[in-house]
């Protein structure tokens, strides 16, 4: 497996308000996360977690410092630009899935597509990538329903078929279970998890410990700066295996 930087924050500061009211969400915040990594933040609500999803997703611009998302500095991009940046190179997971509700599960994956400013990809090749992103999530015979049709699982497959559709280097997950019952959390978590050990790099937010279990790597945030950076045991003795296998091939 590849040691190349997908994220690389240095000296991140993000301030609200202006002079005697300012908030600093993020205090000075240095992270660096590996390709191939599934990385769980957490914190409590202020923590700034939110504000750093905001800005590792290219919503937001930091106040200071810098943002390297795959060896590209993105911290000082226009809206413009941070917009062809999301659509190329982030998958997004919400919690609230965030499909249009009179769409079909294939056009909902198709539609970052549509976006993608190069156009180089034809109708049929966009439902072929489609098609396979929703295969890959177990939805192949799910891709004509709309999503009143689909259970709460269901719908958050489609969006993770959306987030994979335009091969991004890096999936952002804000709590993706959060609105799901246990079995089908587990479900998701087991497609997430899937996905890492196929390459994906994860970063996702959550509030839940049994969640963040899934991640091999665990962030806690307090107060805008980093309180701990930890190895999730099994999960990351797990990754050493297979990286110590793939270097001996």
């Amino acid at each position: 497996m590849q040691d190349t930087a997908i994220i690389e924050i240095i000296e991140l500061t993000k301030v609200y308000g202006m002079s005697e009211v300012q908030v600093r969400a993020l205090d000075d915040v240095s992270l660096t996360i590996r390709k191939g990594e599934f990385v769980a933040i957490m914190g409590p609500s202020g923590s700034g977690k939110s504000t750093l999803m905001n800005i590792l997703g290219c919503l937001d611009r930091p106040s200071t410092g810098q943002y390297f998302l795959a060896g590209e500095d993105v911290s000082d991009l226009d809206k413009t630009q941070l917009a062809i940046i999301r659509n190329k190179r982030i998958g997004f997971i919400f919690q609230s899935y965030n499909l249009l509700p009179q769409t079909t599960a294939l056009d909902n994956v198709i539609l970052p597509l549509l976006y993608n400013r190069n156009g180089k990809e034809s109708d049929e090749q966009q439902t072929e990538k489609a098609l396979a992103a929703l295969e890959a999530v177990g939805l192949s015979d799910r891709i004509e329903h709309k999503p009143q049709e689909l259970s709460g699982g269901q719908m958050q497959r489609v969006a993770i078929a959306r987030a994979l559709v335009n091969d991004p280097v890096l999936i952002l997950a804000d709590e993706p279970t959060g609105n799901l019952d246990t079995r089908s959390g587990q479900e998701i978590m087991a497609v997430l998890s899937e996905l890492h050990e196929q390459g994906s790099t994860i970063v996702m937010v959550t509030h839940d410990d049994d969640i963040a279990a899934s991640a091999e790597r665990i962030i806690h945030l307090r107060d805008g700066k980093i309180e701990t950076d930890i190895q999730n045991g099994a999960n990351s003795k797990r990754k050493e295996a297979k990286e110590a296998e793939y270097e001996g091939k």
